[in-house]
């Protein structure tokens, strides 16, 4: 079934985090990331945060991390990004 959307998604010319509900991460400099279509927060202290997304879990590592927006798509992150890891 995955491999269908895949095609789909190719043929359609759609986003592919948008048809496959996979994560978007974007970072701005090294003082804020927004990560897109996530699931839940696994782990969240001031120098790391962990995050569950579809294929995997999302790492960010740093100083003075805070969510500054949570909505049920998108996770705003500000601090002192040193880090982002797939895990």
């Amino acid at each position: 079934m995955q491999k269908i959307k895949e095609k789909l998604s190719n043929a359609l010319a759609l986003p592919k985090e948008i048809s496959l509900d996979l994560p978007l991460v974007t970072a701005t400099g090294s003082g804020e990331v927004i990560v897109e279509n996530y699931k839940n927060l696994i782990e969240f202290t001031d120098t790391k945060i962990r995050i569950r997304v579809k294929n995997g879990v999302i790492a960010i590592n740093g100083e003075q991390l805070v969510l500054q927006q949570v909505t049920t798509e998108c996770l705003l992150i500000a601090g002192r990004v040193s880090g982002i890891s797939y895990e």
